[in-house]
């Protein structure tokens, strides 16, 4: 049988260079499906819209209080009480309370107390939550349901 019928084997120069090109298209690949990805908020939609956060007594007045399970800060003033979402409005990134507002941690957004944009690259202000008494007389916060800025629960 002469040499040209038997299968050849492949040199190492023809084997490292395939290699090269199938890692570089891999690569690209995958960047290419996370630049896509990138427009999209990283945000988990919640389980349940409404969230109870407690009783209007064991809320006191001055800063928010953090609830993780609604992903709002709860305030209490003269006024009454409402809900601030803490979900930055840019990539959906979780704001942190400072004194003068909030802070997004990713891309350096930030809010003044009411949740309104003092810097950006959010796009909009900070959405008020709906906030309501249970039967039971606990608050409960709908986490689905935006208000109008102001808008307070006189308790």
């Amino acid at each position: 049988m002469s040499d040209l019928r038997r299968p050849q084997p492949i040199q190492r120069r023809d084997f490292l260079g395939k290699a090269a090109m199938w890692t570089c298209g891999a690569t690209l690949g995958l960047a290419t499906v996370g630049m896509a990805r990138l427009p999209f908020p990283a945000v988990i939609a919640g389980e349940a819209g409404a969230v109870k956060v407690g009783r209007p007594d064991d809320l006191a007045p001055g800063p928010g209080r953090w609830i993780a399970s609604a992903r709002a800060f709860v305030f209490r003033d003269d006024a009454g009480v409402y809900a601030i979402s803490g979900i930055c409005t840019h990539l959906g990134c979780i704001v942190s309370q400072t004194l003068a507002g909030f802070d997004c941690p990713c891309h350096g957004s930030r809010f003044d107390s009411q949740g309104e944009v003092t810097r950006g690259p959010a796009p909009s202000a900070l959405p008020w939550l709906e906030v309501g008494l249970a039967p039971d007389g606990q608050l409960v916060i709908d986490t689905q349901t935006n208000v109008p800025p102001g808008t307070k629960l006189s308790v």
